[in-house]
């Protein structure tokens, strides 16, 4: 089919050159039929597309690298705490996306700690403002409670404002008895700094004996990890063409499948998700064999 989809090409950019057929085509390709033929096309397809994820084994943890708000926000001609706006408008829909799904554990990259010395103050302080406003409205949103989810935040936590730390308090309190779903934001975190805080946690337990040198193992490390009571992400989404992980799970994404998209994150859909999640599917995992 390669050859005739050139042979169509050509064959368009042809008669595009003529007046009298471009004038036609773009009044056809701006009108609301044309919209309404490809917004059906698309949910035909994101309905097949859903049914062959459902149907087959699912990832029980999905880790995203939200990446690319400010850079969605200067292409659209908007502020970069707009661009963080949309960014979080975005993930309340792939919550619900995922909990439609059913995959259990879901753990985002909001605020790595590098970005707490390398952002403007004023972007920080409107980046602080929005996780207040969301943790907030994850402590009385009817879908968490409805569906049992607890809310945590993992990472160095003492870099945050009081109001953060607050409203952190606060959805942590109130989805603690949660058992059914687990949604973590990963705030103030770096992997490298987690790593070194267990590191940390072991070598003062060994000095005062209450942990013997040949105990240390792979789980002695994980349980003192900020996720330490979650399991391991299955599969790892980036956004925004990005190909690296940024600091982020590194102890705990070693066998997890990597998924890059160039969507930025305000701009991902239900169907990109659904397209992780079935690449996902498709490759046999061998867990370093």
């Amino acid at each position: 089919m390669g050859w005739l989809g050139r042979t169509l090409d050509r064959t368009a950019h042809w008669l595009l050159q003529w007046r009298i057929i471009r004038g036609p085509a773009r009044w056809v390709a701006n009108s609301r039929y044309a919209w309404s033929i490809v917004s059906r096309t698309d949910r035909v397809r994101e309905r097949r597309l859903q049914t062959r994820v459902m149907g087959d084994t699912l990832p029980q943890h999905i880790s995203i690298i939200m990446d690319g708000n400010r850079r969605y926000a200067a292409d659209s001609g908007l502020a970069a705490t707009l661009g963080h706006r949309a960014g979080k408008e975005k993930l309340e829909d792939v919550m619900d996306w995922v909990l439609d799904i059913g995959v259990p554990y879901l753990t985002v990259y909001a605020l790595s700690t590098e970005n707490i010395t390398s952002r403007k103050p004023g972007e920080l302080e409107a980046l602080f403002d929005l996780y207040v406003e969301g943790l907030n409205d994850l402590s009385t949103d009817e879908r968490i409670h409805k569906n049992s989810v607890r809310v945590q935040v993992a990472g160095r936590k003492e870099l945050l404002p009081e109001r953060v730390l607050e409203a952190i308090e606060n959805a942590e309190s109130l989805t603690a008895s949660h058992d059914k779903f687990v949604f973590t934001v990963c705030l103030a975190y770096g992997s490298r700094e987690e790593i070194i805080d267990a590191v940390r946690a072991i070598a003062a337990d060994h000095a005062e004996g209450s942990l013997d040198l040949s105990s240390i193992d792979e789980a002695e490390i994980s349980k003192r990890l900020w996720t330490g009571d979650m399991p391991d992400p299955d599969l790892v989404i980036r956004t925004s063409g990005e190909e690296r992980i940024s600091n982020f799970l590194l102890w705990q994404s070693a066998y997890a499948e990597y998924y890059f998209t160039d969507v930025f994150w305000p701009s991902f859909t239900r169907g990109d998700l659904l397209e992780a999640i079935e690449a996902y599917q498709q490759r046999k995992r061998r867990f370093g064999e």
